[in-house]
């Protein structure tokens, strides 16, 4: 048999293909060159892979605006509760405790016609009428006790008359008399308790100061009988004025212990 038309297997060169060998067709591996390229890359293909856009920053965006809108809706949704709630407040009558007397420089809240019941407003009246009458004798005692300490009576008593003012007039409001103005109010049994205990030291307080015995304060601190006595022997002027401070004294005591009867009778009708 003759094999010289066998190729060589070991022949490096390959015979070489007519390219335009049956009628021009290129060969089939370089014809294939192209479709492979395409498939790789992609292109022209039925099934072609889409690319993917990050829309994390569409979503962000319309997430915020959400966010933003809801807090808007809350906020507007609280503002109208509070005002409801303060319009609720205000047609309820509910006292808000802001200051109103005196008119020309309010440091207090009252206001005994709105707030107190009527019943009990005459009576709220008298107590007031004692809580500036006990302003009214610090004031005066601070006057008649300079007056005094020009006339020589002594720099220490002015000092002393000073203190008590500064301390029992805003003591007297703290520790009685708003609470019985809160307890007329609310009908409290404790404010009226807390009224009880600091009313009647002031009682004291006032008896003390219209004797003004030479004890634990100076005696011509207070214009007390026994101080006017001692001071009118020197001074007429500055004595009847101590005198006149020792009625004032003598009239709230008298004015405290008829409010403290009155305010005790009407606690036990309401026990």
């Amino acid at each position: 048999m003759n094999r010289r038309d066998d190729p060589n297997p070991f022949d490096e060169e390959q015979p070489e293909v007519n390219p335009f060998a049956n009628g021009g067709a290129a060969p089939a591996s370089k014809s294939r060159f192209p479709q492979m390229v395409a498939s790789t890359l992609g292109f022209g293909q039925k099934h072609d892979a889409t690319v993917d856009i990050p829309l994390d920053s569409m979503n962000d965006s319309k997430k915020k605006e959400r966010e933003l809108a809801d807090w808007e809706a809350d906020l507007r949704r609280r503002e109208r509760d509070i005002k409801r709630r303060e319009e609720a407040v205000a047609g309820a009558g509910i006292p808000t405790d802001d200051r109103n007397w005196p008119p020309f420089f309010p440091i207090i809240h009252h206001d005994i016609p709105n707030e107190i019941p009527a019943h009990a407003q005459r009576l709220q009246y008298l107590a007031f009428a004692s809580w500036l009458g006990i302003v009214l004798c610090l004031v005066f005692n601070v006057g008649a006790v300079t007056a005094c300490w020009i006339r020589n009576g002594g720099v220490k008593i002015f000092f002393l008359a000073i203190i008590y003012a500064l301390l029992g007039v805003p003591l007297s409001y703290v520790l009685w008399y708003r609470p019985l103005y809160r307890a007329m109010r609310t009908d409290s049994a404790l404010k009226f308790s807390w009224f009880f205990i600091f009313y009647m030291l002031h009682i004291a307080f006032c008896i003390f100061a219209a004797i003004a015995p030479p004890v634990v304060f100076h005696g011509k601190s207070l214009t007390g009988i026994l101080a006017a006595i001692d001071v009118i022997s020197d001074h007429v002027v500055v004595g009847i004025i101590y005198m006149v401070g020792f009625g004032l004294f003598c009239l709230e005591s008298l004015l405290s212990l008829w409010v403290l009867q009155k305010v005790y009778v009407f606690f036990r009708g309401h026990k």
